[in-house]
């Protein structure tokens, strides 16, 4: 799938899948870590990136 076709996710389904607050989503989107875009202002964040984000988690952690 690509990131033109992507599910885009709002910044409260986001802390939902990663079971974390909303100034932590902010952070991650602040700090690079997590992709996201702008649609009419609104922050949306496509969940592949979310998926490519626990990916990359996990393989720091092992």
């Amino acid at each position: 799938m690509t990131t033109a076709t992507a599910e885009l996710l709002t910044v409260p389904e986001v802390m939902k899948r990663l079971r974390v607050g909303r100034t932590k989503v902010y952070d991650l989107i602040r700090t690079h870590r997590l992709v996201s875009i702008k649609v009419d202002g609104c922050r949306r964040i496509p969940a592949d990136a979310v998926g490519a984000f626990i990916q990359q988690q996990i393989e720091r952690g092992a």
